[in-house]
This record gives structure tokens, C-alpha cells and sequence, in this order.
């Protein structure tokens, strides 16, 4: 029994070792895999008996346990793709294998996910690796807010479909006035002609529009009247057909120290002016406009100074109608479509999964992996918050293999393999001196 048991033991030594040789061989294979995660093999100790001085041991051998560290993760390099990504810290990218055109939410496809992926868009927009992974993402409305979404569930996660030949609008929402009014404008015997500026604005279709801008001085007339220091400003809509959208009556400090800054708005028609921020709520034919001129006893926006008319500064948002010129992802997850005319819009969110126990995941083709009862239940994170890292655009995650610390292990696996098929041989001797007794 005790030598059979011997033999038994040098079996199991080189089944284990088989089984670790195989995990090297696989990690030295996948060492220039993208996103690879590094298989191991444990060894593990076979007791038969326990019997204490009874002259008798039983070898029980070994045996293998393999798994693989999704949790170990590999550099990351960058490359020229916008869409190349890799996730930097915690978390996973969610994907599936296969799209139809026509097909929306996942329905009930189990979660796939992984750490890397070269992503590019295929003849119908879907952004796809070449492997055929899907990236999946929360799609986000016309105004590029992201819903809100379950994070528990997949059930908000569609196919990332991009039109390449899309064109996009960015109405103007805010302007701001610097402009400088002459004060001389305001004394007795001043010409009183009023000062127009045209100020463009883009409306909610893309089209070019204008805002009609005039300041009137109010002159006094009698000559012993020391000046007004009033102006009225008085708006219109082109979009509108020229129509009034808003009058108001301007009055600056004269005062050493707050000199040329705006004393007191007076609302005549329009939207009401805040003072505590400075703005006026306009409504225009193209769309609502805040317009800033500026706050009480505050710099910048609307002063009367000196004797000169100066627009010193007009700002505004928004952007003809331009066509799709590119897309990338930024470290939040965002995917965001550049067009031509410079405006930036979020198209696409894409959350980072995440489970309790990565290395219970169940590996899966193309360094994709999949949850398992072991792995615990996955959750949704907009990335970098919570556990989760960044998303890094232009990038990959390499493979978390060691070829020189696989190369050592082959060394060592290798010998231990040879000195289990040497036990094996003296076995095998002894048990032939054995049935030699006879002879």
C-alpha cells in the first residue's frame, strides 16, 4: 500500500505541475495581449493518513487549484485612437458581443464587460473592436444631459451608434454687454442721437439672428440743469420682425469712487433686470436669452465714462450649424462629438461596472468577463467616483503578464515535474525488485 501510494503521489505531482505548466504557457502566450489578466495555479497538500507511529505513511499527493487575477491589472500606453480605451484604477467597461441594427436596450443579455478595448465606428455607427465587442453607454438628450439611469440594472445601457454624417446646433443662451456710454451725451445741450449695436446671436435652428440694440441719452433741457446721467435702452428681435423685447431705463452713479457705474435699472417692457446678478431674462423669437449688462455700483457690463462710445467687451455662447468632424472620450466616461464650427456636445456616457469580488468573475473570450455568483452583484458607477478609477481615452491597457517571472516558473515547474517522473521510475524499480523475489 505504501509504495502504491508512492506511485499514486508521483501521478499527482505531474498532473499538478501539467496543470501550472499549463497557466504559464497560457500567460506567456497572451504576453502581448491587450487587457490579458494572468492565470495561477496553487498547490494544495493530499493527506490519506494520520496514523502516529504506527510505522505506516500513505502519500496522498497534490492537487491544483487554477484561477485567474482579474484584479492584477497591467500598464497602460497610449496610441492615436480616439476611441482606444482603458480604464485606470477600478472598474470595467461595459460591452456585449454582438448588435442588430433596430435593437435598443439589452433586454436580457447577462453583463460582459472589460478593461481595454480598441473601439472604432462600423459602417452603421456602431462603435465595435474588431473582435466584435459593443461598447455600451447611457445615450444623453438633445441638450446632452444625462438622464437618470438605473445602476443596478442594465436596463438604461444601449449600443453606442454614432452618425458620422450628423450635424448639430448650439443656440446662444447668454450674452454679456462691456460697452461704454459717453457722458457727455447726458449734458444740457448734447445732440441726444441715439447709439446703435448690433449684437449676432444664433437661434434654436442654427440660423444667424440679431439683436438691435440702441442707447438713447436723456438731454436735460433747461441750462442750469446739470447732466441726466440716464440712458434708455431699447431691444430688438430680428428674429422677432424687429419688435421691441425689452426697454429699460439706465441710470450711473456720479459719485467719487462708484463714478460711471450703473446707479439704478428701471424695467419699462421685457424681461425683469436682477440686480443681484446683473442680468436681463429676454425672450426672443429664436429662443430665451440671458443678457448680462452688468451690477449695481459694480465694474464692467454697461459704464458711463469719459466722452467716447467703446464696446469694450461682448461675449456670447452658442454656434452656426456644424457637421461632425470627430469623437473621444474623457476620463469621466463622457463621449463627447466635436463639430466643425468648435462646438463640443456629450453624445454618450459610458459607466464603469463594478463587483465586490473581481476574481470571481467568469473569464470569458477576448479578455471579456462575466458575473458570477462568486463575484457578487454588479453596479454602475459614472466614473471615478465611488471605487471606480478613469476612463483614459487614446489609450490600452497591456497584458499583466511577466515573461520573466513566467520563464522562471517554467525553470522551476519543469524540475518539479522531472522529480515526480523520477519518483515515479524508482517506484516503478522497486516494484520490479519486488515480483523479482520470486524468481
Amino acid at each position: 500500500m505504501t509504495i502504491s501510494s508512492s506511485l499514486n503521489a508521483g501521478v499527482a505531482g505531474l498532473n499538478a505541475n501539467a496543470t501550472k505548466l499549463s497557466t504559464i504557457s497560457d500567460n506567456i502566450a497572451n504576453s502581448s495581449t491587450y487587457g490579458y489578466k494572468r492565470a495561477a495555479a496553487d498547490f494544495e497538500s493530499m493527506v490519506i493518513s494520520n496514523a502516529r507511529g504506527a510505522g505506516k505513511y500513505s502519500a496522498g499527493g497534490v492537487r491544483a487549484a487554477s484561477y485567474r487575477l482579474i484584479d492584477e491589472r497591467g500598464g497602460i500606453i497610449g496610441t492615436s485612437n480616439a476611441l482606444d480605451m482603458a480604464v485606470s484604477g477600478r472598474g470595467m467597461l461595459p460591452v456585449m458581443p454582438s448588435v442588430r441594427m433596430g435593437e435598443g436596450a439589452m433586454g436580457t443579455q447577462p453583463m460582459i464587460m472589460t478593461t481595454t478595448g480598441s473601439f472604432r465606428m462600423d459602417e452603421s455607427g456602431v462603435v465595435r473592436t474588431e473582435s466584435g465587442l459593443v461598447l455600451l453607454g447611457w445615450p444623453a438628450n438633445i441638450r446632452g444631459e444625462i438622464p437618470t439611469f438605473p445602476r443596478d440594472s442594465m436596463a438604461g445601457l444601449q449600443p453606442v451608434i454614432i452618425n458620422a454624417n450628423q450635424t448639430a446646433a448650439d443656440p446662444t443662451t447668454m450674452v454679456s454687454l462691456g460697452v461704454n456710454l459717453p457722458a457727455t451725451d447726458t449734458n444740457v445741450g448734447a445732440a441726444g442721437a441715439p447709439i446703435p449695436l448690433p449684437v449676432e446671436y444664433y437661434s434654436n435652428l442654427g440660423t444667424a439672428e440679431k439683436l438691435d440694440i440702441t442707447f438713447a441719452p436723456t438731454v436735460p433741457v433747461a441750462p442750469a440743469t446739470a447732466a441726466s446721467n440716464t440712458w434708455t435702452m431699447v431691444i430688438r428681435d430680428s428674429a422677432s420682425a424687429g419688435a421691441v423685447v425689452g426697454e429699460y431705463t439706465l441710470e450711473f452713479d456720479e459719485t467719487r469712487g462708484a463714478g460711471g457705474t450703473l446707479a439704478t435699472v428701471t424695467t419699462v417692457s421685457g424681461g425683469a433686470y436682477n440686480a443681484a446678478n446683473g442680468n436681463v431674462a429676454l425672450t426672443v423669437a429664436g429662443g430665451p436669452i440671458t443678457l448680462s449688462i452688468g451690477r449695481p455700483g459694480e465694474p464692467g457690463g454697461l459704464t458711463q465714462l469719459a466722452d467716447t462710445f467703446v464696446p469694450t467687451g461682448i461675449t456670447k455662447d452658442g454656434s452656426p450649424v456644424g457637421s461632425l468632424t470627430g469623437v473621444e472620450v474623457d476620463e469621466n466616461g463622457y463621449i463627447l462629438a466635436t463639430y466643425d464650427t468648435g462646438f463640443v456636445r456629450r453624445i454618450f456616457q459610458i459607466p464603469l461596472v463594478d463587483v465586490p469580488n473581481l476574481n470571481g468573475l467568469t473569464p470569458m473570450n477576448n479578455q471579456t468577463f462575466q458575473v458570477s455568483p462568486q463575484s457578487g452583484a454588479f453596479f454602475l458607477w459614472n466614473a471615478g467616483d465611488g471605487p471606480t478609477g478613469s476612463v483614459a481615452g487614446f489609450s490600452r491597457e497591456v497584458s499583466a503578464t511577466d515573461v520573466a517571472a513566467e520563464l522562471t516558473a517554467l525553470i522551476t515547474t519543469q524540475r518539479a515535474y522531472s522529480s515526480n517522473a523520477k519518483v515515479i521510475q524508482t517506484v516503478d524499480e522497486m516494484l520490479q525488485e519486488t515480483t523479482n523475489i520470486k524468481r
